[in-house]
């Protein structure tokens, strides 16, 4: 496997995979369903919506910056691809928010003055965001949280995200193999301060969100839990372990899969008393 990390094959193997299993689909052609009172305050009651848009405009922006930075042909294929699917994802955010009401302010994003280093840190975001969408997203779609319709039109979105992840942990392995072992510390360093930033980034933005819901009766920060079920902490980082397993285990075993956020959940449960654990069923 270390002779395999950073060969052609390995590059080849993980640009023809990305851009294979690509999934087309028009978010302006998707069929928005009608939700009854309680689904749309539930829907409009979610404290992440304004963070979102933002996050989703702002991402596209970067990778498409990748995109056009990129000087080998394959990789910079394979990246503009992924560049048009975060795009597409900030677009669906659009689509959605004003179709069901939700006030969300303009943003003209920016785009970064070093692709490269923008790009390694969006990976590592959609790595630790990924983990526990999964969870999240079964969780939804299990307990009838929202109606089935409205769910599967985010399965797509579920199915790109592991693509993106596995993409970007093997990204930065390939480059980091293309080095020379004196060069190989700065990339490292740099590979450590883009997880820091990205650990910070999600800190600052539970707090904000946090914040936004203090005083509130009605928001979903409060009351999530009635409508999911009685999840355990355990129960949920068992459920993210399981989702995440699933969705990253079609493709191909030679393409590295993230380490980290997993790592961390198996660390936490570890430590956690088995007593009054109760397991969300996948």
């Amino acid at each position: 496997m270390a002779q395999f990390i950073g060969s052609p094959e390995h590059k080849k193997l993980l640009c023809r995979f990305f851009l294979d299993s690509f999934l087309p689909y028009e978010p302006s052609q998707l069929p928005w369903p009608k939700l009854d009172e309680a689904a749309l305050g539930r829907l409009k009651s979610l404290p992440i919506w304004e963070e979102a848009v933002k996050t989703e405009a702002e991402t596209a922006l970067a990778v498409q910056t990748m995109g056009e930075a990129e000087q080998d042909p394959l990789m910079k294929e394979a990246i503009a691809l992924q560049g048009y699917e975060e795009a597409r994802h900030a677009e669906l955010l659009k689509l959605l928010t004003r179709h069901y009401g939700i006030h969300v302010p303009a943003f003209t994003p920016v785009a970064p003055a070093k692709p490269d280093f923008a790009f390694m840190r969006i990976g590592y975001g959609e790595c630790f965001d990924s983990f526990f969408a999964f969870g999240l997203f079964a969780m939804a779609r299990d307990s009838g949280f929202f109606p089935p319709s409205l769910v599967d039109l985010f399965e797509p979105i579920m199915q790109e995200e592991g693509r993106h992840i596995i993409f970007h942990v093997n990204w930065v392995a390939f480059n980091q193999a293309q080095l020379s072992y004196t060069q190989r510390p700065n990339y490292v360093f740099r590979r450590g301060l883009a997880i820091w930033l990205q650990v910070a980034s999600r800190l600052r933005t539970a707090l904000k969100i946090k914040g936004a819901n203090e005083g509130s009766q009605e928001n979903f920060a409060m009351n999530a839990h009635t409508a999911l079920g009685d999840v355990t902490p355990r129960g949920f980082l068992e459920l993210c372990l399981s989702e995440n397993e699933k969705r990253l285990k079609p493709y191909d075993s030679r393409l590295l899969r993230p380490t980290l956020a997993p790592g961390i959940a198996r660390a936490m449960l570890a430590a956690m008393p088995r007593g009054a654990a109760q397991t969300v069923a996948a």
